[in-house]
């Protein structure tokens, strides 16, 4: 019988989680036959040592009246941080990517409409170092 390493046990508990956050530590323990305190500290470390950032849900924007958009924003090197910071303090952004790619920076906003949004796109341009926004409002969750 082969066993498995710790990390495919981790990852076996994080692709659950993934796929529904709201399993309990003994529901994943009978499905990878560990016990519910075992789950308990494993999931624990994993949070403590930040694999695990929090347990959220998935909210489709559109169906509660909302507009969201994954934001692309080309960024002068010299400015990365500074405009990082700048964009923390916009309170409709939910998360904030550095990416390698097309664009610096990938921001995902949540706004109550397409007009606050615009204004938000137009707030995120006015930052010093900010070469370019590529706004892509989301129009439907597919998975």
């Amino acid at each position: 019988m082969v066993r498995k390493s710790e990390i495919d046990i981790n990852n076996e508990i994080l692709e659950i989680l993934k796929n529904n956050s709201r399993s309990s530590y003994t529901e994943i323990g009978k499905m990878l036959n560990l016990s519910e305190g075992a789950i308990r500290k494993r999931v624990r470390k994993m949070i403590e040592e930040g694999v695990i950032k929090k347990f959220t849900v998935i909210i489709d924007y559109k169906k509660v009246g909302k507009v969201e958009s994954l934001t692309g924003i080309n960024v002068s090197p010299e400015s990365l941080l500074k405009v990082i910071e700048e964009i923390k303090k916009i309170d409709k952004i939910d998360k904030i990517y550095i990416t390698s790619g097309d664009h610096t920076l990938i921001v995902d906003i949540v706004a109550n409409s397409f007009e606050e949004l615009d204004e938000i796109h137009k707030k995120i341009e006015s930052i010093d170092g900010v070469i370019n926004v590529y706004p892509a409002p989301i129009l439907e969750i597919i998975r």
